[in-house]
């Protein structure tokens, strides 16, 4: 199946050549093709250049015209929690009227609000639940995601939570990846019993999700009053043992030595951090380690942005993620990601992009596959409607720009 798109007005994160991530300066380019095709062969990125080189439209079997439209990758979200039960909209009153995060989940609610639906949800709901969650995303471009446990809290949930993950990844031409992350707080019973929830999640958890091959990462809730970093690395030192990289939840309000921890036992990726100290960009610079931001976060429950400014000023590089969930960001819309990174946070509508696609595919380690127009790559890419420029993607950041998606070379019905 050969699909060409032609009379492209502009074809984004053009790269002729593969590589891992963008940092600091090298944030601020987004290299494009003006007046151009991109061809499609099966599932992969086949041609792209100029209209003066396009191939002929009786050589290939479906022709797409794009003119007036804009070209880029699908969006790479490397931080969901996309697997829940039911939602938590009367903590959003609750938060309207005063209370704090913290103060919300003393009272039994937060994760351990989510925790006590999921338990009682079956698997086919879970299922049916996450279905409709990550259709809605895939039409709204996001054609690679990371999905979390981290509801369950015990071994049976979070096993049923990583099984629902399973059969999204085999149902549906997304790329998924999962990550297990069963330290997403102390249960009830382990309130007064920190050791005995970190053994159980050493010594049966862990163990079983590998068993059954369900994750390819784990993370943990590395905070003041959640895990500590010593908990922490127990967690990611026994993951490691089963072949489960890290990916971590820190620094979301408080720094208390976690990035740190995470840089030295080889995190993946570092997520939230709304709070970063220089020590804490000092220890990143020429590490491995991605910093993600998850800015409808901040904007959802009104706390600081990652100050991204400093950091690609540093020199460090930042990818954008949009940490779907019921209790912080009911939302998986990475087009307003973008636009709130830009309105917020200060990044250009370039540095942007390009932390939502290449720097997000290295954040859940698909980078050879996704995250860039590159001969050879997975052919994930969206079809804008006809625009004045890119900007005008986070620019309009209420208006649905996107035409049309294709994920691995097939068209996704237009909604």
């Amino acid at each position: 199946m050969k699909i060409l798109i032609k009379n492209c007005k502009e074809i984004l994160q053009v790269r002729d050549q593969h590589i891992e991530k963008l940092e600091g300066e090298a944030m601020k380019t987004l290299p494009m093709l003006e007046n151009a095709f991109l061809l499609i062969e099966d599932d992969l990125i086949a041609d792209y250049g100029t209209m003066n080189n396009c191939p002929s439209d009786t050589s290939v079997d479906q022709v797409i015209d794009a003119s007036g439209k804009t070209i880029l990758p699908t969006w790479v979200d490397s931080h969901t929690h996309l697997v829940y039960a039911g939602n938590r909209e009367l903590e959003f009153v609750d938060r309207i009227n005063g209370l704090s995060y913290e103060e919300i989940f003393n009272r039994g609610g937060g994760i351990l609000n989510s925790a006590k639906k999921l338990q009682e949800a079956t698997e086919e709901e879970l299922y049916e639940q996450a279905r409709k969650r990550l259709e809605e995303v895939i039409h709204l471009g996001t054609g690679a995601i990371e999905i979390k446990s981290g509801y369950g809290l015990t071994l049976e949930a979070e096993l049923k939570m990583l099984r629902v993950i399973k059969k999204l990844k085999e149902n549906y031409p997304v790329a998924i990846k999962a990550t297990f992350l069963g330290a997403h707080a102390f249960p009830a019973d382990y309130k007064d019993n920190h050791e005995g929830y970190i053994n159980l999640l050493i010594q049966e958890m862990i163990p079983a999700v590998a068993k059954e091959n369900l994750a390819e990462y784990v993370d943990a809730f590395l905070e003041t009053g959640y895990f500590s970093p010593e908990e922490t690395e127990r967690i990611i030192q026994a993951g490691q043992k089963y072949g489960l990289t890290a990916k971590v939840h820190v620094n979301q309000f408080t720094a208390i030595g976690g990035i740190e921890t995470c840089v030295r036992n080889g995190a993946l990726s570092v997520d939230h951090l709304e709070v970063v100290t220089d020590q804490d960009i000092s220890i990143l610079k020429g590490s491995k380690t991605m910093p993600v931001a998850l800015p409808t976060c901040s904007f959802f429950i009104s706390i600081p942005y990652t100050p991204a400014r400093k950091m690609i000023d540093a020199g460090l590089p930042l990818a954008l993620a949009s940490d779907s969930n019921p209790g912080t960001t009911p939302s998986g819309n990475m087009n307003f990601v973008v636009s709130t990174a830009c309105i917020k946070m200060k990044m250009t509508p370039e540095e942007a992009i390009n932390a939502a696609t290449i720097n997000g595919a290295y954040a859940m380690g698909v980078e050879k596959q996704y995250g860039s127009i590159t001969k050879g790559k997975k052919a994930s890419i969206i079809i804008t409607k006809p625009l004045h420029s890119f900007y005008e993607l986070p620019y309009a950041f209420g208006t649905n720009n996107i035409d049309q998606v294709i994920l691995n070379g097939q068209p996704q019905n237009k909604q």
